[in-house]
């Protein structure tokens, strides 16, 4: 019937659009398959809204007959197809009922309606069906459409969907053509696509045009994927950047070993799930904003618990390292417990706002805007927390107490409340990190056991009290185990990342930054 729709496509690009009739509707709904079919392609070839809401109703089941009378029912509305006015549908009406031969010649008819449509957007959606199943006897239905579309994209991505379809011509010359038209792809599909044929090739000369074209894509797409790799790798260094931020102060600067940080995280998070209900009860007009409001928000409340915890216990614990962990560990599990009591066991849901939906797209590869903006996020806390280190009155008294806390002392400095807006800082910074954490996977309770190995790695290879190191730590490490995960795995990558740490520090256990000055001594 593909012959039929041709004509229907080939009519409906020139323009010819006719008012669906009574008797055509009558026609599709009822009868045999046959007339049916027929009834419904002569429609296609005249066909007009009134004609494409028809056919969309009979694919969604919401067709019903009553003796000569055709109703289009969604949900308890009944309506004429032919003028769209409501209608009162009979007691005795029956539905339509489509068999699998009559639901594939509707989906045909769909397929070529949405091809010659005025919307990009629909045509875009109309060739990714016909990607699905791209055999030959769709390829006069392709054609035409590739010789009428004005958009460069689309037609480019057409020129593919031919090529495939040829790739299952019983012609060799199509075959040999298809082979060499494949080879401009950039696609991982057409990869599995070519790879699958040589398979099922029995001819030499389009098995040798097969694999070449094969090789081309491949080599095209080992670029591709070695940028997603990249960004990948940079994405994952930029979360554990922002997760080591915070430690880069509270253990690299203050010393203290701190396995609560992570609870610190949880905390951000569920701060940005908690503004995020707020919006959406009280301003969704404004929701696609709530994550701007969420970031203040998570820095306080993680903030505020760092400096509960300091003032509350980690103060009596300054120069007992053991002791400190110990007691931050247990903390920890009680902060756990706190949020499951609180907000429940299983994980919440925190949506991305509609701006950080879908990606940026280069070629075939994929940015996701959501990493995207999580990246130049580390890079502005980076940012921010170096300017307060090296720049404001709060950073020199944390720089002095941390170098030597009894000549500050004897300036003047109040060196207990220093150490409290310190380790409020790297506190609030490890908010800053679940908010944006809760943009790219789940929150729950134990969110933050995934990440505090890694922050403390991070910062014991950069070198503690560095920020520089903590940077370099953090990207290195992340695009290292992206490469190496995408050559051995996840698991073995994780295990190979750690090997090479242990030996690193092994061989430099100042890490790769070491302080200057008596200091590195004291």
């Amino acid at each position: 019937m593909i012959h039929k729709l041709l004509l229907a496509a080939a009519l409906c690009a020139a323009g010819a659009a006719h008012a669906l009739t009574a008797e055509a509707a009558r026609a599709i709904a009822s009868g045999e398959s046959d007339a049916r079919i027929e009834a419904l392609n002569k429609a296609v070839s005249a066909a007009d809204d009134r004609t494409a809401a028809f056919i969309q109703a009979l694919s969604d089941d919401a067709v019903k007959t009553s003796g000569d009378k055709v109703f289009i029912v969604r949900g308890d509305q009944a309506s004429d197809p032919v003028t769209g006015a409501a209608a009162s549908m009979p007691a005795d009406a029956e539905d339509v009922v489509n068999n699998n031969r009559m639901r594939g010649e509707i989906d045909s008819a769909l397929s070529a309606l949405k091809l010659f449509s005025k919307d990009a957007k629909m045509r875009s959606v109309a060739i990714a069906e016909l990607a699905k199943d791209p055999d030959e006897s769709r390829l006069p239905l392709i054609e035409q459409a590739y010789a009428a579309e004005q958009d460069g994209a689309i037609k480019e991505q057409l020129g593919l969907i031919r090529a495939q379809a040829l790739l299952t011509s019983s012609d060799k010359a199509r075959r040999l053509e298809a082979a060499r038209l494949l080879s401009a792809s950039r696609s991982p599909s057409t990869r599995s696509l070519l790879t699958q044929r040589m398979k099922e090739e029995t001819d030499a000369d389009v098995q040798s045009a097969l694999q070449a074209s094969l090789r081309t894509v491949e080599a095209s797409l080992a670029w591709s994927e070695r940028a997603a790799a990249v960004f990948s790798g940079i994405s994952l260094g930029s979360i554990l950047l922002l997760v080591a931020l915070g430690l880069a102060i509270t253990y690299g600067l203050m010393g203290v070993i701190n396995m609560a940080h992570g609870e610190l995280m949880m905390i951000g998070a569920y701060a940005t799930y908690f503004v995020q209900g707020l919006f959406r009860s009280y301003l969704p007009g404004a929701f696609d904003w709530y994550l701007v409001a969420a970031v203040p928000v998570a820095f306080g409340a993680s903030a505020l618990m760092g400096a509960v915890l300091e003032r509350g216990v980690i103060r009596f614990l300054y120069g007992r390292p053991l002791e400190t962990l110990l007691a931050t560990w247990g903390i920890s599990l009680m902060l756990m417990q706190l949020v499951r009591t609180v907000f429940g066991a299983q994980n919440v849901g925190v949506e991305n706002p509609s701006w950080m939906s879908g990606g940026l797209v280069i070629g075939n590869l994929q940015l996701p805007w959501n990493r995207i903006v999580i990246i130049f996020f580390a890079f502005a806390v980076l940012f921010g927390m170096a300017l307060l280190i090296s720049r404001t009155r709060l950073g020199l008294f944390v720089r002095g107490v941390t170098q030597n806390r009894a000549i500050a002392s004897c300036m003047g400095v109040n060196t207990a409340r220093v150490d409290t807006y310190a380790f409020a800082l790297g506190s609030g910074i490890a908010g800053l990190a679940g908010c944006a954490l809760s943009q790219v996977g789940n929150v729950g309770p134990d969110l933050g056991q995934a990440y505090i190995v890694d922050a403390f790695m991070v910062v014991v290879l950069g070198g503690v009290g560095q920020l520089a190191g903590t940077v370099y730590a953090a990207l290195g490490l992340g695009v290292l185990n992206k490469f190496i995960e995408g050559w051995a795995g996840a698991v073995l990558a994780k295990i190979a990342v750690l090997v090479f740490i242990v030996v690193f520090i092994q061989k430099r256990p100042q890490g790769l930054f070491a302080l200057k000055g008596r200091s590195a001594e004291a």
